[in-house]
C-alpha cells in the first residue's frame, strides 16, 4: 500500500543497449508485423509511484541459440542467479518474490520509503496504518511509529520515566533500498547493511524513450493467477497471438494463408545468453530479456510504413516510433505481476481524448482472452516438473525460439525454480472458480485511479438512474387523475422505463468490463 494523501502512480525504467544508435533510427517492437492497434497510456497526475527493478548489466556472451535444442535440462554451474540481489518495481502495497511490502512517502526526507510490512509488536501490517501529524508511519494497531530509517520512535505504552524500549534492535522495522526512476519506485529485497547504498553500483534498466516528452508512455498493471515463468514466456511467444487473441489483436496477412487465424512460420533466435538475460531476434526485429524482470522488444532499423520493407533512415521522413517494455514481477508461486507500456511518438493526442480506463477495458481484454489457458498450463507444468519442460513439450519450428531460450536461461542460472527462501513449499495454491480466476475488480480496477474513478462514477449513475425509474412511477401512481395529463403520464412512465432499461444495462456493462469477463474460444 502507498501511504501517502495522494492516490499512487506508477514509476518506469529503461535499459541502455551497449551499442549507440544514430538518433532517427528507433527501436521498433518484434511485434511490428502485428500491426498492433493498441490504446495509449496517460501517466496518472498524482505523485504516487509505481516500483521495479532489474539488472542493468550489458548481455556478453557470444552463445546462440535455434530450436530444435538439446533438453533444457537444470543446468546449475558455477554462477546462479541470485533473485535479491535485483531491482523490482513495487505497485502499492504489494507482494515480491513472497515479501510483504509498504511504500510510503517520507515527507520529513522527501522520498519514498519501502518498508517490510510487518510491525515488530505483534506482527500488525503496517500497510493498514497511516502517516501520523509528524511524517511518521504509524501502526494502527497499538500506535507505534517509525521513521524514514526503520527506526522505532515512540512506544505509547511504555512509561516516559522507564527504559527506552523504542531504541532497542528489536523495535526497528527492515528498510529496502529503493529509488524512483521514471516515475517508478524499485525496490531491492535484501535488507542487509551492505547494500544500503546499493544505487551507486548497480541501478535499474534504463529506457531512454521513457524520459523523451514527445512519446505516449503511460504505464499499466494487472495480478497475473499465474506463475512469473508461464508469464515471461507468454509474452515472448508472438506465434500464439492470431489464435488466443483472435479477433482482438490485428496481425500480418501471411502470404499464404493456412487457415482463417492467419497463422505463419516465424524465424526467431536467441543470441548471448548469459545470467543476466539474452537477446532475441526475428528478421529485422530484436528483443531483450533483461533478467529478472523486463521484456523489450524493438526494431534496429526504420521500416517502410507502406510495404514493410527495410529502407535507408534518411530516406524517411520521421518516422513512427514504437515499442514494447513488459515488467514481470514474481509475486508467489502461482501469482505474478505484469506492469506494461507501449512507448510511442504518433497518436499521442489520444491519450488527450480518450479517458485511460475505456483502453484498459480493451486491455484488460487481451488478458483475459489466453488467461484460463495458461493458469492450466501451468498446473501441468508442475505435474511434469518445470525442469523436464522440454521433455513434455514439443517445440520443433523457430517460433519457439525465445521461449525455449528463457526456459534454458531459467534452468541454466535459476536452477528452474525461483529462490523463495523457504517461504513456500512450492506447490501451487488451488485453482478458484473461473469467475474469481478472471476477476478484474482486485487484479487491476482498485490499483486503476482511472478505473476506479470511472467505476465508482457509473455504479452511481447506475443507482441515479434506478431511483428516477421508481420516483417517476411514483409520482405517477399518487397524482390524481386530473392533475395532470395522459400525455405526460404516458412521457413519465416511458422514461421511467428506460430509466429502468438503462440501468439494468449498466449493471451489466460495469460486471462483464470491470469484474469478470470470460472468454470462449469456441465462439469466436
Amino acid at each position: 500500500m502507498n501511504l501517502r494523501n495522494t492516490s499512487p502512480t506508477i514509476v518506469y525504467s529503461p535499459y541502455i543497449p551497449t551499442t549507440t544508435r544514430n538518433k532517427t533510427q528507433f527501436s521498433k517492437p518484434i511485434f511490428h508485423n502485428l500491426n498492433l492497434q493498441l490504446p495509449c497510456f496517460t501517466r496518472n497526475g498524482s505523485k504516487s509511484r509505481l516500483f521495479t527493478t532489474l539488472s542493468s548489466s550489458p548481455i556478453s556472451t557470444t552463445e546462440s541459440i535455434e530450436p530444435p535444442m538439446p533438453e533444457v535440462e537444470a543446468e546449475v554451474g558455477k554462477e546462479r542467479f541470485d533473485w535479491y540481489s535485483q531491482w523490482y518495481p513495487v505497485p502499492h502495497g504489494k507482494k515480491v518474490l513472497g515479501l510483504d511490502l509498504v511504500v510510503w512517502w517520507d515527507k520529513n526526507e522527501n522520498e519514498w520509503k519501502v518498508f517490510d510490512d510487518t510491525c515488530p509488536h505483534r506482527l500488525a501490517p503496517l500497510s493498514e496504518g497511516r502517516i501520523d501529524q509528524w511524517g511518521r508511519l504509524q501502526c494502527v494497531y497499538h500506535g507505534w511509529c517509525f521513521g524514514g530509517n526503520g527506526d522505532c520512535k515512540i512506544i505509547p505504552q511504555a512509561p516516559v520515566d522507564g527504559p527506552p524500549v523504542h531504541t532497542f534492535k528489536k523495535a526497528c522495522v527492515a528498510v529496502y533500498p529503493s529509488v524512483v526512476q521514471h516515475d517508478i519506485v524499485w525496490v531491492w529485497p535484501n535488507a542487509d547493511p551492505q547494500y544500503k547504498d546499493i544505487i551507486t553500483k548497480k541501478k535499474p534498466p534504463y529506457f531512454p524513450v521513457l524520459d523523451d516528452p514527445s512519446f505516449s508512455k503511460s504505464m499499466v498493471n494487472r495480478e497475473i493467477p499465474y506463475g512469473y515463468e508461464v508469464l515471461v514466456e507468454n509474452l515472448m511467444d508472438p506465434a500464439h497471438v492470431p489464435y488466443a487473441h483472435y479477433g482482438i489483436m490485428c496481425t500480418r496477412t501471411p502470404t499464404v494463408k493456412v487457415d482463417r487465424e492467419g497463422g505463419r512460420p516465424l524465424d526467431m533466435k536467441v543470441k548471448k545468453l548469459d545470467i543476466n538475460g539474452f537477446l532475441g531476434k526475428q528478421d529485422l526485429d530484436s528483443s531483450n530479456f533483461i533478467a529478472p524482470c523486463i521484456f523489450h522488444a524493438f526494431t534496429d532499423v526504420e521500416v517502410d510504413q507502406e510495404n514493410g520493407s527495410a529502407t535507408s533512415v534518411k530516406a524517411l521522413p520521421p518516422s513512427r516510433r514504437f515499442s514494447l517494455i513488459f515488467m514481470c514481477v514474481p509475486v508467489s508461486p502461482g501469482n505474478s505481476r505484469l506492469i506494461w507500456t507501449f512507448p510511442r511518438n504518433f497518436g499521442v493526442s489520444i491519450d488527450k481524448i480518450v479517458p485511460r480506463w475505456i483502453i484498459h477495458i480493451g486491455l484488460n481484454l487481451i488478458l483475459d482472452s489466453d488467461l484460463y489457458l495458461l493458469h492450466v498450463e501451468e498446473r501441468k507444468i508442475m505435474e511434469i516438473g518445470a525442469t523436464s519442460w522440454q521433455k513434455a513439450c514439443f517445440v520443433p519450428t523457430k517460433s519457439d525460439a525465445l521461449v525455449v531460450g528463457f526456459r534454458r536461461w531459467f534452468n541454466k542460472y535459476a536452477g528452474g525454480e525461483i529462490d523463495w527462501k523457504g517461504k513456500y513449499s512450492g506447490a501451487l495454491p488451488p485453482s478458484p472458480p473461473r469467475e474469481q480466476l478472471m476477476d478484474r475488480y482486485w487484479s487491476h480496477v482498485v490499483n486503476c485511479k482511472s478505473c476506479n474513478t470511472a467505476h465508482k462514477g457509473l455504479k452511481a449513475l447506475e443507482v441515479i438512474l434506478q431511483i428516477m425509474s421508481v420516483g417517476l412511477i411514483g409520482i405517477v401512481a399518487v397524482t390524481k387523475q386530473n392533475m395532470i395529463s395522459m400525455v405526460v403520464k404516458t412521457t413519465m412512465v416511458s422514461m421511467a422505463i428506460v430509466c429502468f432499461a438503462a440501468s439494468k444495462w449498466l449493471a451489466h456493462f460495469i460486471y462483464k468490463n470491470f469484474h469478470y469477463h470470460d472468454y470462449n474460444h469456441a465462439f469466436v
